[in-house]
């Protein structure tokens, strides 16, 4: 029982605490986008999920939570009858692989960066939100890993999947659907507010910037972008975010080199200009402050 809680209590996509299951059980809709033929993005609570689905079967990208599997099982039912091949994981926090045990009973194949099956097996300590996140059990763990990248020919798509080092965490990647012009770029890109950058995961702000510019190199106007949390996105709103975070990266910097303390720091405010547009997520302006502080300092 206490490690179910554990489990249930962690969760900050869009806040901290749930109340449990029956929040997300009963409350939280499946919704459905279609980006391109054979491609869509849903949401729910937790980490976007994209997919291609065709004549060879479906690849899904990531899984939210274990709470919600049937009703997103059920969602993608709706769009093809064919099962469910692979499931991809951008990285390895909760939000986005909680419900891989549901989907590995299907017999589908998880597939991963060598990282993220390091870190879902075994205990994680999440600094920022003193958060012990348990193991998962083996069914729920990648059987394929790769170091670089990994590709997949899968329903008229060229799939690519690209490693993209020391960004969110140590073990994000980065899908590209070529044909389709679309692509997911997980937790490397949150629409709209302050994102989470997971310095007990080697996660780093620099990393980010590097991953989003990679990013950036490869789209253009139509591109579709699955941010991991968010809307729906395109390159005008990447090229704010890496924008953002580059001026937020040498204001922080600026302060640390000078010498202020954390505490004079959050007195200082000086993200107060970006409050208003990016603080309403579930990082609060101060949290995302004081994060991104230890961030920054730790490569100081």
């Amino acid at each position: 029982m206490k490690l179910f809680k554990a489990l249930f209590l962690f969760l900050f996509s869009t806040s901290l605490l749930i109340a449990g299951n029956h929040e997300v059980k009963e409350e939280v809709k499946i919704t459905t986008t279609k980006l391109a033929t054979g491609v869509y993005m849903l949401q729910g609570k937790g980490g976007n999920i994209g997919l291609s689905i065709g004549e060879d079967g479906i690849l899904m990208i990531d899984s939210q939570f274990a709470p919600l599997s049937e009703k997103i099982k059920a969602s993608i039912k709706e769009l093809s009858t064919k099962p469910i091949k692979y499931l991809v994981n951008t990285h390895w926090h909760f939000d986005h692989t909680n419900g891989n045990e549901n989907i590995a009973k299907d017999g589908v194949i998880i597939v991963s960066h060598e990282n993220v099956k390091k870190r879902l097996s075994e205990d994680s300590f999440i600094k920022a939100f003193n958060k012990t996140v348990p193991a998962l059990p083996k069914i729920a763990l990648p059987t394929i890993t790769f170091t670089d990248k990994i590709d997949f020919d899968l329903n008229n798509e060229n799939i690519e999947v690209i490693y993209q080092k020391n960004a969110h965490t140590d073990g994000d990647s980065v899908i590209f659907f070529k044909n389709a012009n679309v692509v997911h770029a997980g937790d490397i890109y949150f629409n709209g507010f302050y994102p989470f950058i997971d310095e007990s995961s080697k996660g780093d702000v620099e990393g980010v910037i590097k991953a989003v510019e990679y990013i950036l190199s490869r789209v253009d106007d139509n591109t579709k972008i699955i941010p991991g949390h968010g809307k729906l996105s395109n390159k005008k709103e990447l090229t704010y975010y890496k924008e953002t975070l580059i001026e937020l990266n040498k204001r922080m910097k600026k302060l640390i080199t000078e010498g202020k303390t954390l505490e004079e720091i959050v007195a200082l405010k000086p993200f107060a200009d970006y409050d208003k547009k990016l603080g309403g997520g579930f990082l609060p302006p101060e949290k995302f402050l004081k994060i991104f502080y230890g961030v920054v300092k730790a490569k100081q």
